[in-house]
């Protein structure tokens, strides 16, 4: 059986702050699969609050993320620890940051490469439907990849 084939019981996603791809896939993770898979999302970098524009359009879809919590992989390290099957790392940074871990932990790393809402301009509408389309992208992965 392929690495890609096996379950996995612990997912961690990564990107660069935290604050809108990598709890987005976190957020979808836990409603989809509920306690059957552990999953948890980090930033390489530091962010106070998830973005408003992530948490309403997961809202859209009857997945509340309201309450998320920004934090690094240095903070999940120093309060959980790192042990997971599956580091799904969705930005060139993060992945980076997530093959340095793999010399001290052992996880199969996967690289989505996640297209970044936050640099569309426009209207209201417009912005939404750039989350949009990451969301579904991102749902579809998950989906597939955790069932």
């Amino acid at each position: 059986m392929a690495a890609g084939d096996q379950r996995v019981h612990s997912v961690l996603f990564v990107c660069n702050y935290n604050a809108v791809r990598s709890p987005m896939a976190e957020s979808m993770a836990r409603h989809f699969f509920g306690k059957s898979t552990y999953v948890q999302s980090a930033g390489v970098r530091k962010e106070d609050a998830p973005d408003p524009f992530m948490v309403a359009v997961l809202d859209e879809i009857g997945i509340d993320a309201s309450r998320h919590k920004c934090r690094t992989l240095d903070e999940l390290e120093e309060y959980e620890g790192l042990s997971f099957d599956l580091i799904v790392t969705l930005t060139p940074e993060a992945h980076h940051a997530a093959l340095e871990l793999t010399r001290t932990i052992a996880a199969d790393v996967e690289y989505w490469p996640t297209p970044d809402p936050t640099i569309e301009t426009g209207t209201r509408e417009q912005r939404l439907e750039a989350y949009r389309a990451t969301r579904d992208w991102l749902m579809e992965r998950v989906r597939a990849r955790l069932r």
